[in-house]
């Protein structure tokens, strides 16, 4: 059935929920929205900063991100096929990590944060391919593109703490206190290139890894979110809204 042109300026609010809309309805368009995704990324983000990355936690935490990762893929509307092979990705990713906490082993929550870390970038890429396909800069253009610089954030604080439990060395080094929160800080501080300097890659291919993070987030920001962004006229749509309800 062929939506009114109330109901398609609703769908491009994102958030806006009608009086008589189905809650599954109102999740899926939020999901489509890339909404849903940034949620579950700022929810793994806090999660990763106020706990520590290993036992319980760090299965809750791994949860949460494969779950983002998944959304984000479902939101982009990828092949059905993509999505499934996704799931069993971030099943294998937490069943790991909670074997991981319960046996107490640093190599197999090493190999679950490596297999987060792929799913979050196949999420991005999905994400940021289905941003540059739309035709107008709108509220889901917006959002995704937010998502996408935020999911780069939590892929690299999950290869960060897969290197380190992985390699023979810490990813600090030996001589540095590690606390709960260390490896996300030490991610967004450096894709926003603040680089505070209090923790710092000991050895390659750490060193490498927070050079790419570094260049990725520079170059995300200046073209393609702040080509968005200028772009965007959310008041045409608030505008267009107001004028048919005095209509009707």
């Amino acid at each position: 059935m062929a939506q009114g042109p109330k109901s398609q300026d609703k769908r491009s609010l994102g958030f806006s929920r009608g009086p008589n809309e189905r809650w599954s309805h109102f999740a899926e368009r939020v999901s489509n929205a890339f909404g849903l995704v940034l949620v579950l990324v700022l929810a793994t983000y806090v999660l990763g900063s106020l706990t520590p990355f290993h036992g319980w936690t760090a299965a809750l935490t791994t949860l949460v991100a494969a779950l983002a990762g998944v959304v984000g893929l479902a939101g982009a509307q990828v092949r059905p096929v993509v999505i499934r092979v996704a799931a069993s990705a971030a099943l294998a990713a937490v069943i790991l990590a909670v074997i991981a906490a319960i046996a107490d082993g640093r190599h197999l929550l090493g190999v679950s944060s490596f297999v987060v870390a792929l799913l979050m970038l196949i999420a991005a890429g999905a994400i940021l391919r289905a941003v540059l396909a739309e035709t107008e800069v709108g509220f889901r253009t917006i959002l995704g593109a937010i998502s996408v610089y935020a999911t780069f954030g939590i892929l690299f604080t999950f290869l960060y703490a897969a290197l380190d439990r992985i390699q023979s060395t810490p990813f600090f080094g030996t001589g540095a206190s590690v606390k709960g929160g260390d490896f996300m800080f030490f991610s967004f501080t450096t894709l926003t290139t603040t680089g505070y300097g209090d923790l710092v890659p000991a050895a390659q291919p750490g060193k490498m890894f927070a050079g790419t993070e570094m260049l990725i987030g520079q170059i995300f920001l200046v073209t393609l979110v702040a080509g968005l962004v200028s772009l965007w006229r959310p008041g045409g749509v608030i505008g267009r809204l107001r004028d048919r309800r005095e209509q009707a």
